[in-house]
């Protein structure tokens, strides 16, 4: 069936930033193929508010569309994030994507990251965790989780620690288009004209590093474009940053409420991959993508029709009680089931091993120096946000190993 809906009279989803678990099981059992949205678009940019708007809420649907990427496109991309990042490969399709999808891949092989992880990211985290060791208590998000990951990735690019404090700066300027368009536009030419500055020196004397990578790969015989690299670069330092972030925080925060899992944790670091994947699961960084579709589809006996706004509510298909028994649940043993945290199809996360070992790295570098670790609860320490959700400070006390 069509529905009939005006534009006016979309319905939209309550107030979600604190909890939406309870709305998101609501809507799996009610209405998991819906027409509304769950953004509170009231200060997006008019042309970023879709005419139509869906929302799926049920793992099958949700799985089915992230695989069905001639159906549910990722135009979207372009005409809202692409306009700060450039073109990226998050709204290419077809042999584009393809031919651009496998050369950056190769930056995150396996090798890489095989390499990476004792000459790169087992030192940062070890260090970040040496430099509060002393002080019996700390923010772990100022301290860690916020540290790590930008560190990592602007090693892995060959850029300047000194740069640092820019690249946090603009990375979150970045990704607030939707509220601050303007703060979006100046950070992508302020980005734009930095990483000029680094093609450029790598065309005159290659280096051994992501940017040196891209600036001598080759796609059918012919090099990659400054502008396709800047725009892939500008895309990198959010995507490494605020999702590795978001989602090594809420981990933390929930080994630290579920002081049982953390303690199990701790004495067996083989549980450290699950309690990754659980907690990717349970509180997933970012709760939603959006998609386009491309022509008119029958979702659930539903007719959507071309053009409308799909938004992907990953949050919501991780929690599906049909898929993982108590999944409203945080427990580390549980069997393991794939979650889509990091999406899926051609558009899955490609940094989502780096993501992994980072992650990984970070809590034995905790665990390998810190014991009796507590958290000492705040206004800040629930995650809560949409569509990207994270505590704002994990406040703890411990000692010293």
């Amino acid at each position: 069936m069509t529905t009939h809906l005006e534009p006016q009279d979309q319905p939209g989803a309550p107030d979600l930033a604190a909890d939406p678990y309870g709305f998101f099981a609501h809507m799996r059992r009610t209405a998991p193929v819906w027409r509304g949205g769950i953004m509170d678009m009231s200060e997006a940019p008019p042309e970023f508010v879709p005419e139509e708007e869906w929302t799926f809420f049920d793992f099958a649907s949700v799985f089915a569309a992230f695989r069905d990427d001639e159906t549910f496109n990722s135009e979207f991309h372009n005409r809202t994030i692409g306009l700060v990042f450039g073109p990226t490969i998050l709204g290419m399709h077809g042999k584009q994507h393809h031919d651009h999808r496998s050369l950056v891949s190769r930056a995150f092989r396996q090798s890489a990251l095989t390499a990476w992880e004792p000459e790169v990211i087992d030192p940062i985290c070890d260090q970040l965790v040496d430099e509060i060791a002393g002080d019996g208590e700390a923010d772990l998000i100022k301290a860690l989780t916020f540290e790590f990951p930008t560190r990592i990735t602007a090693t892995l690019l060959g850029l300047p620690q000194e740069d640092l404090d820019m690249f946090r700066r603009l990375s979150l300027d970045l990704i607030s288009i939707q509220t601050d368009i303007e703060a979006g536009f100046l950070a992508s030419v302020e980005l734009g004209t930095y990483f000029q500055d680094q093609v450029d020196q790598r065309r005159h004397t290659p280096t051994d590093d992501i940017i040196g990578d891209l600036v001598a790969a080759e796609i059918d015989g012919e090099k990659l474009t400054d502008e396709a690299i800047i725009s892939f670069l500008r895309l990198l330092l959010p995507a490494g940053l605020e999702t590795t972030y978001r989602s090594s925080s809420n981990l933390l925060y929930l080994l630290l409420t579920h002081p049982e899992q953390l303690a199990a944790v701790q004495r067996g670091r083989d549980l450290i991959p699950a309690a990754i994947e659980e907690a990717l699961r349970f509180e997933t960084p970012l709760v939603a993508v959006p998609r386009t579709t491309s022509y008119d589809v029958e979702v659930q006996g539903i007719t959507i029709p071309a053009g409308a706004q799909v938004n992907l509510c990953i949050g919501s298909a991780n929690r599906d009680e049909t898929r993982w028994e108590n999944a409203d649940s945080f427990d580390i043993s549980r069997p393991r089931h794939s979650h889509i945290s990091f999406a899926g199809g051609i558009h899955s996360c490609l940094g989502m091993h780096l993501a992994r070992v980072e992650t990984k790295a970070m809590l034995n570098a905790l665990f390998d120096r810190l014991t009796d670790i507590t958290l000492v609860p705040d206004e800040g320490t629930e995650i809560v946000g949409m569509p990207f959700r994270s505590p704002a400070t994990l406040p703890i006390r411990f000692r010293a190993v």
